[in-house]
């Protein structure tokens, strides 16, 4: 099999889809392993690294693409990378799209096949490709919180901390998931008050047994959102549903509500963010101001800590890429139920049925094709 790996152009996209010791194992497989020129190089990966573990270095995008009979990337493809997408082809990487309805034509158009490394999820409901990216994610909305606080981003001007006579901050994480217990662990490290609302009670009584009762735990509900949010400093969205577009849960009038300067931060913007006030923004303007809050809402946070973050997502997603690669698309998602719900879309059909309810289209059983 031909494997491509081209550079990420997403704005301030750093990561890599493999490691040398990646493009190792591939090629002890025999499999053929075309990586761009420099496409590692965020991540502190030199062409050198990669050619000694077998790869071979292009210097075009379009030669990556017209070469590869599988794409391994990290985020999802943008333009220019839509016209370089060909029939048949396997797009291995994070999708999101149900809140991408162009990005969702675009590949049925083009006929591909598109692997989410979000909606890969094992038996127990987990999902073993997001999990690296929300740890690193959740940590780093702690971070980023703690900037937008700061007076020079029209913050409050508060230490999350406080110091000894000045009380900390209040912080709520919407969501006690994998990035919302991330968020918790360095927001409570940091002495933090901290309350996480979720809908499952079985998660609120794991999280409080966890964090041994230094957090405050809520059910999920209208009033107790509207109530929490309103009197927190910083606010943390790592709402998710897997697959689907992710509920506003904060709407503008509890916005309002809340003290000028405080801050939020969506984790949930890749999948359309948890706020009414959500929208996408990048590295390089990563903060706005709506009713007097400071939103961070950047789509690829993990893109700040690329070689992190490249070598976390690396230990997950390359079983499964060996696993296609080694077996082809259709053998490799019939011997494995957890990535074959990775498929969302399947030679110009939806297969994903949240990204179908989503957009209003119609949604056709992978194993029919």
């Amino acid at each position: 099999m031909k494997i491509g790996i081209p550079k990420e152009i997403k704005t301030r996209e750093y990561r890599v889809a493999a490691t040398p010791a990646g493009v190792r194992a591939m090629t002890s497989h025999g499999h053929r392993v075309f990586i761009q020129q420099s496409a590692g190089s965020g991540s502190g990966i030199s062409d050198a690294e990669y050619e000694k573990a077998g790869a071979v270095i292009l210097s075009k995008a379009e030669d990556v693409w017209s070469e590869a009979d599988i794409i391994f990337k990290v985020k999802e493809p943008v333009d220019p990378e839509f016209e370089r997408m060909k029939q048949g082809q396997i797009i291995f990487t994070y999708l999101h799209l149900a809140a991408d309805e162009k990005l969702t034509r675009k590949l049925l158009d083009r006929k591909v096949i598109g692997i989410a490394f979000e909606t890969v999820q094992l038996a127990d409901g987990s999902l073993p490709l997001l999990a690296p990216m929300s740890e690193v994610a959740g940590r780093l909305s702690i971070q980023m919180g703690c900037s937008c606080l700061e007076m020079k981003n029209d913050g409050k001007g508060i230490l999350l901390s406080g110091v000894p006579g000045v009380a900390p901050a209040n912080v709520v994480i919407l969501g006690g998931g994998i990035s919302g217990l991330n968020a918790a662990h360095l927001a409570v490290g940091m002495g933090a008050r901290v309350t996480i609302i979720d809908i499952s009670l079985n998660r609120l009584r794991y999280l409080e047994d966890l964090f041994h009762s230094r957090v405050t735990t809520l059910a999920s509900n209208s009033s107790n959102i509207e109530e929490s949010v309103s009197l927190a400093d910083l606010v943390i969205g790592s709402v998710l549903i897997p697959g689907a577009r992710t509920p506003k849960l904060i709407t503008r009038d509890i916005l309002s509500r809340m003290k000028p300067g405080s801050a939020f931060v969506d984790i949930a913007i890749d999948q359309g963010g948890c706020a009414e006030t959500s929208r996408p923004t990048t590295h390089d303007n990563p903060i706005f101001m709506e009713s007097g809050i400071v939103h961070y809402c950047v789509a690829n946070m993990p893109g700040a800590v690329p070689r992190t973050s490249t070598m976390a997502l690396s230990n997950v997603t390359l079983p499964y890429m060996m696993t296609l690669a080694d077996k082809g698309w259709k053998q490799a998602l019939d011997d494995d139920r957890a990535l074959a719900k990775g498929l969302n879309v399947c030679k110009g059909a939806l297969t994903c049925g949240r990204v179908a309810e989503a957009f209003n289209m119609d949604c056709v059983d992978y194993s029919s094709l």
